[in-house]
């Protein structure tokens, strides 16, 4: 059996040297050697979408990789791809690091200077287990390789006071009220408020599992306060200074032991860039970035995306921007908020309505805001739409279960009454301005409409007046008949005039102008003037 490896290391001479020595192994497959812990978790990632079978055997890790760590890259690998053995590359052989390299799930450690005997061994032995677990699997199902246990979301501000953390909390509740077991992680570690928004007062946080090595269930149910609507809560320390404790191995070793015990888990990042926040970010499969549509919320928006990138925590299309505060009279829309930061905008944009938040907030019980409240239906909203509400069954230790009826019928209700409570909102307050609107145009019309006809009966008056004075006849009644004559009745109460004028037979129609129906005075009047020439015709 031919062995594929995978090595991953971020020094050039290191990687050339290990690729001499791994074309001389035996029936070994060595691919090009990645820089970094992204490029090695993309390129597996990537294998493992197609097939089990195309994932290598073997991933051998230098210990200068970065960014992340070599251990917590370690850990990492092994819970998302369990099926492929993992060698550290180390130059410190000694007990204590083969130790925690055997805690993260490594198969193995390799010492510097390479050996060649030494290196074959290692290979041969997780190429092997790597085999095993292979015939273990059986069939690969690819959703094992997405990553164990639930979906973590993380909720980070574009800048200070643009509602990350009510976010989050509406969404953690979202996901709990169609039936998933729910966990909300404070990581705003030096001004959190997710205690304060849902009236906990609670003296254990995250920092208390700063120190623990082994972060087991029963040392995670010590720390974690469960709330009355059911959420897990795992808070930020009360005293901001103790916040430096939580790094970003702790980060990931919580993140770890949450998800692997709960379908959802939110994460409050608040809007500090720090060590475990970028952590959490680079686990997320659902990264969302809070925005205003405000200049400055914008740009901050775009300096925290480029700094994901630049870091390799996170690509730009890897993210989704979440509009909040937004209306639709502002200047700041969300397919310019997309072009500026280039992520992807979620569909659902969250309205400007402080004031359906403000005494739930005030109170500290988030937990009760009003199912008719804007704010909470778009929330619940987005939460459909990152597939937080979508009832499952099965899972980690049969703990999902399907949503109640009257939850599922919630949950889908209010996506759909969102939109008509927007429709309904704005065209009853356009409503006014429409008829006004219309109302003056239609007595425009009339008013054209009366100086028309006015023009047109002074005209075929003129001519009856012209044809009566040549034959010496009637010119006031000629004049009158041929005017009214070509009036419509609503106008027929006319002032209607000739007389000669020089040379010219002059004819004067003075109609009333109706108000928005014909009949009706309105006091307006509009006056039409035509003359006729008198030739040959003296008296």
């Amino acid at each position: 059996m031919t062995i594929r490896i995978l090595p991953a290391v971020g020094d050039i001479d290191s990687a050339r040297a290990l690729t001499t020595l791994l074309s001389q192994l035996a029936d070994t497959e060595p691919a090009p050697p990645v820089p970094d812990s992204t490029a090695l978790l993309d390129t597996l990632a990537r294998l493992a979408a197609e097939s089990l079978d195309e994932l290598p055997e073997v991933v051998l890790v230098h210990e200068r990789i970065g960014p992340v760590p070599a251990l917590d890259l370690i850990r990492d690998l092994v819970m998302r791809f369990p099926a492929v053995g993992v060698v550290l590359i180390t130059a410190d052989a000694s007990t204590g690091v083969l130790t925690a390299a055997m805690d993260s799930g490594a198969r193995g450690i390799v010492g510097l200077p390479l050996g060649y005997d030494a290196l074959a061994e290692r290979v041969q032995a997780a190429a092997a287990w790597s085999a095993g677990m292979r015939r273990h699997l059986h069939s690969g199902a690819p959703e094992l390789y997405t990553g164990p246990g639930g979906t973590v979301v993380t909720v980070t501000g574009a800048k200070g006071g643009v509602g990350a953390t009510v976010t989050a909390v509406q969404l953690a509740l979202a996901a709990k009220a169609s039936g998933h077991s729910v966990a909300l992680l404070d990581l705003d570690l030096q001004s959190g408020d997710v205690a304060s928004y849902l009236d906990v007062q609670f003296r254990r946080s995250v920092a208390d599992l700063a120190a623990i090595t082994d972060i087991n269930p029963r040392v995670l149910q010590d720390a974690v306060y469960t709330h009355d609507s059911g959420i897990a809560l795992l808070l930020a320390p009360s005293e901001g200074e103790r916040g430096e404790e939580v790094t970003d191995r702790v980060a990931r070793q919580i993140l770890g032991a949450l998800r692997s015990r709960h379908d959802v888990v939110v994460v409050d990042c608040g809007s500090q860039m720090n060590s475990a926040t970028a952590a959490a970010v680079e686990m997320a499969d659902r990264a969302l970035l809070l925005v205003t549509p405000d200049v400055v919320a914008v740009r901050a928006a775009k300096r925290m995306v480029r700094m994901w990138d630049r870091l390799q925590i996170r690509k730009a299309e890897e993210t989704t921007t979440v509009v909040n505060r937004f209306s639709r009279g502002t200047e700041i829309q969300p397919s310019l908020v997309e072009r500026v930061t280039g992520t992807k905008v979620a569909r659902t944009a969250i309205p400007a309505a402080f004031k359906e938040l403000q005494s739930v907030v005030d109170a500290g019980r988030l937990q009760d805001l009003d199912a008719r409240s804007t704010v909470k239906q778009a929330l619940w909203t987005l939460a459909g739409d990152l597939g937080l509400v979508v009832p499952q069954e099965g899972g980690a230790g049969g703990r999902r279960r399907k949503a109640s009826a009257s939850d599922r019928g919630a949950l889908s209700l209010r996506g759909r009454n969102a939109d008509r409570g927007a429709v309904t909102l704005e065209f009853a307050g356009m409503f006014p301005l429409l008829l006004v609107v219309m109302t003056i145009l239609w007595q425009c019309v009339l008013y054209g409409y009366s100086y028309s006809l006015a023009g047109n009966a002074a005209d075929e008056a003129a001519r009856a007046a012209t044809a009566a004075y040549a034959v010496h006849g009637d010119v006031s009644g000629a004049c009158s008949a041929a005017g009214s004559e070509h009036l419509p009745g609503s106008w027929k109460d006319a002032d209607i005039g000739c007389g000669p004028d020089g040379p010219v037979m002059t004819a004067t129609v003075e109609v009333d102008v109706p108000l928005f129906f014909p009949g009706f005075d309105a006091g307006f009047h509009v006056k039409g003037k035509a003359g006729a020439a008198l030739e040959g015709n003296t008296r």
